[in-house]
């Protein structure tokens, strides 16, 4: 399976828009990095997304982008950003028949999904940027010997996206 993990873009403040939806830089943002995972000819078999409005934005422009039905993206609760690791690689198990799944969530959800896909023990420092994505390959879940293929930051989207 590949493992696809972005944090949202950035967001409004709660002051401007009570639920915080993205921005007009985070909604720009996620566009071009929506327009260079295409580019790089990567496509899904799965969508998951908080129920978080940015995240839900995220994953709807990034769905747009890469040609995948956004209305068969799947809200869930497993990856909010409070959700321990262990529950959202689970919910990924059960969904093995899907071979390249995109995660749109928060930090620090993303960062510690990583890290658990990763490595035992003690936990790998994953710097995500809002709107960056990074690529683990695994045999089979539940595991701890995934292969981080890569991490792009949103500039580095960017300049594929141009």
């Amino acid at each position: 399976m590949e493992i696809y993990l972005m944090q949202h873009g950035p967001a409004l403040p709660k002051e401007q828009d009570p639920d915080e939806g993205l921005s007009p830089d985070g909604e720009a943002r996620i566009h071009a990095s929506g327009k260079a995972l295409r580019k790089m000819g990567i496509g899904f078999d799965l969508i998951l997304s908080s129920p978080k409005k940015r995240s839900r934005q995220t994953a709807t422009i990034v769905a747009e982008e890469a040609g995948f039905p956004p209305e068969k993206i799947m809200e869930t609760e497993k990856v909010k950003a409070m959700t321990p690791p262990e529950e959202t690689i689970k919910a990924l198990s059960e969904l093995s028949q899907h071979k390249r799944v995109l995660i749109a969530g928060h930090l620090p959800s993303v960062a510690e999904i990583a890290s658990s896909l990763l490595t035992e023990g003690p936990k790998a420092t994953i710097e995500f940027e809002r709107g960056g994505c990074c690529r683990i390959d695994v045999e089979g879940l539940p595991t701890h010997s995934g292969r981080l293929r890569w991490y792009l930051t949103p500039e580095q989207l960017r300049l594929i996206a141009s």
